[in-house]
């Protein structure tokens, strides 16, 4: 079957381009891009992008689904809709579920649901140590063999470095890629905001942004120990960043990815304890979320997520300090993300490296790009559509979201997997 985008916007991260062309596509593949004065090749079926946005679909790194043990907050089927409504055409998720997937039959029994219920790609990741205690690594060779594309103990530090050291070794022996939160556990414990004044005026438990740095900094020595290929799942504040662009420039296999609530919310955001908003870490000053911002926009960070963590309304209807951490982020990446373009500090070809590209070139994966030969896994929008967000319309099961009732700018008109349509406004 033959596809040809026709008046499209294009914006290729690769190229670091955003031109007006036509889009061809064949058997699920791109097979040629167009200038807008080209001739217009035969094809079975058209699509007309009025001049709309036409992208790779967003490489999700770190998305929660609560199969098995909590299929009440989210389901395969329930994300799987949430990420076409999204823009989102590949969902790796994290391992954090009940039971931890740490064995080749979770692994496989989670695979089986995502192929049966999920209308976009779904690559899982395992955890690092058995049922995430960070005492035992677990059988990384075979849990790769099953289909594993990195591991990760997500928010549970492992604080036995020996352990840590010893699991990254096996890593690098295997060509796994481990993906950790970088964080000291002992002061990060409890902590329901980042310390400073804000938090003290609200009596609330807090962490200092210095917890992340010592987290970072223990990770990247043993990175220069192990050679290993790592990715820290969430830099947050400035201080950390000025040690991963030593690492990186002293040539480790590091890279490091950032939440959109982070790059698009502070601390002050909790306002009278709004449970919404409290997430992992706590969101953090202003003056730390513009220096992230400013880092992915010098490719020091190097991914977007959403990190996607749905959490129903009785663990978050609590007392701030007891209620639960996540939000839900699947449908709102993009829309959030392009604030970020509206507020004229990252151009789309920017937003796109961070949220397609290099995602896709850290795992392997030949999609996140509008060149010839890629996968046709792309997401059709329209950069300028104003909307109030209504949590009760996301399709999630969870629908707790920082951003409800909030002003947004941006909508995906339509999601192409494999050059399939998956979604349609």
């Amino acid at each position: 079957m033959t596809l040809l985008f026709t008046n499209a916007r294009l914006i290729d991260p690769d190229a670091g381009t955003d031109t007006t062309g036509h889009l061809l596509v064949e058997n699920g593949r791109i097979t040629a891009v167009l200038a807008a004065d080209d001739p217009l090749p035969k094809a079975a079926q058209h699509v007309d992008c009025a001049g709309k946005c036409l992208a790779p679909g967003i490489v999700d790194i770190g998305v929660k689904i609560c199969e098995p043990g909590e299929r009440h907050k989210e389901s395969y089927k329930t994300a799987g809709l949430a990420a076409a409504a999204g823009g989102v055409t590949t969902v790796v998720t994290r391992p954090d579920t009940l039971p931890a997937i740490d064995t080749p039959e979770t692994l496989e029994f989670v695979t089986r649901r995502a192929q049966a219920d999920a209308p976009v790609n779904v690559l899982p990741m395992a955890a690092l140590t058995k049922g995430r205690e960070g005492r035992e690594m677990v059988e990384i060779g075979f849990l790769m063999d099953a289909g594993a594309v990195a591991f990760s103990d997500c928010d549970r530090v492992i604080q036995n470095t020996k352990v840590f050291s010893r699991a990254l070794t096996y890593a690098k022996s295997c060509g796994a890629l481990v993906m950790a939160h970088p964080q000291e556990p002992i002061l990060s414990v409890g902590a329901a905001a980042t310390s400073g004044k804000f938090s003290t005026l609200r009596g609330l438990p807090a962490v200092s942004p210095m917890a992340e740095r010592m987290g970072l900094d223990r990770d990247i020595a043993l990175l220069e120990m192990t050679g290993a290929a790592y990715h820290a799942d969430q830099i947050t504040t400035a201080r950390a960043l000025p040690a991963l662009k030593r690492a990186k420039d002293n040539g480790l296999n590091i890279t490091a990815g950032t939440s959109i609530h982070h790059l698009t919310l502070n601390e002050l955001d909790v306002a009278d304890y709004r449970t919404f908003f409290k997430v992992k870490p706590p969101l953090r000053s202003e003056e730390d979320r513009l220096a992230v911002v400013e880092a992915v926009r010098s490719g020091v960070i190097d991914v977007i997520s959403s990190m996607h963590t749905p959490q129903d309304e009785e663990s978050k209807r609590l007392p701030f300090e007891e209620a639960a951490s996540g939000a839900v982020g699947l449908e709102t990446l993009l829309p959030a993300a392009l604030r970020l373009y509206h507020a004229d500090l990252l151009d789309l070809p920017t937003l796109f490296r961070a949220m397609s590209l290099n995602p896709a070139k850290r795992l392997g994966l030949d999609s996140g790009r509008l060149s010839v030969g890629a996968p046709a896994d792309l997401v059709l929008f329209d950069p300028d559509t104003p909307f109030v967000l209504d949590r009760f319309k996301l399709r999630s099961k969870s629908q707790n979201t920082p951003f409800d009732t909030q002003k947004m700018q941006g909508r995906v008109q339509a999601t192409f997997v494999a050059g399939r349509c998956v979604f349609e406004r």
